[in-house]
């Protein structure tokens, strides 16, 4: 053998050494278990207290968190219509309980991780009175309010107005503006679309701190917004789901940021 052809046998025995190792240190890095993605439907009321909520648990749990945010309702109908969600996190109560009635629901893993609060707010100072006089005052052009029909806190907003004697009246005056969901009848509100609405506490709140002027209607013209969470049985990924669920019930970073964010926590 010549030797230019034993230089070139040398150079490809290293080449095929360094390629070897490549791979085996490609492989000793590579991580042991893949990531896993949850698909979490949240109530609009709460998507942005679980965006930060979410980066915790993602690094508690080396797993991450889709979210998908609407009302509860429209939720309930897409789950019912086959929606590809492993989690459902709801604004109230009653539509977990009818899909764990229906068998959509994971039956034993529905429990309530927070309790919502209803404000009447405006960003600018002095429009809402803490009394909420201002509603039968009349002096203002509208309202913002969530769709009741689909909203838990809009239909929270319904009976507020109702129990005060406003509610026919105000829809006759059309004065109402009526948002798909909670987020919107905030963004009317925010944008000076409307001279105030019927929004989440969580939402105008921070740390206890609300800007603007707000009313806070008494607990006893509304039902408590209570907020369930359940699986949901076609998920292929029960055990994160579970796992998810019991970080969000009892981890104490969790705890403090539900309550940071204006919720209270079931007991």
């Amino acid at each position: 053998m010549t030797e230019p052809a034993r230089h070139s046998m040398r150079l490809g025995t290293r080449m095929l050494a360094l390629l070897c190792l490549l791979v085996a240190l490609s492989g000793l890095s590579a991580p042991a278990v893949r990531a896993e993605e949850l698909n979490v439907a949240v109530a609009a009321n709460f998507f942005a207290t679980l965006q930060k909520l979410a980066p915790k648990f993602e690094q508690a749990s080396g797993n991450k968190l889709l979210l998908s945010s609407g009302s509860s309702g429209q939720f309930y109908t897409q789950i019912r219509e086959g929606a590809p969600f492993d989690v459902l996190l709801s604004a109230d109560s009653d539509r977990p309980k009818q899909l764990e009635a229906e068998g959509l629901g994971l039956a034993g893993s529905r429990f309530t991780y927070a309790i919502g609060t209803l404000v009447l707010w405006s960003p600018k100072p002095d429009v809402v009175d803490r009394d909420g006089k201002v509603l039968r005052g009349g002096a203002f052009h509208m309202i913002g309010i969530a769709d009741p029909r689909n909203a838990p806190y809009g239909t929270a907003a319904q009976q507020v107005l109702t129990a005060l004697g406003l509610w026919q009246q105000l829809n006759q005056d059309k004065k109402l503006a009526v948002g798909e969901n909670i987020n919107q009848a905030w963004q009317f509100a925010a944008t000076g679309n409307v001279d105030m609405a019927f929004v989440a506490l969580s939402q105008v709140s921070d740390r206890n701190a609300i800007s603007g002027s707000y009313w806070l209607p008494p607990q006893a013209l509304y039902t408590p917004l209570q907020q369930d969470a359940v699986i949901l049985t076609r998920t292929s990924k029960r055990a994160l789901a579970e796992t998810f669920l019991k970080w969000l019930r009892a981890d104490p970073q969790a705890i403090a940021g539900i309550k940071a964010a204006g919720y209270h926590i079931a007991e």
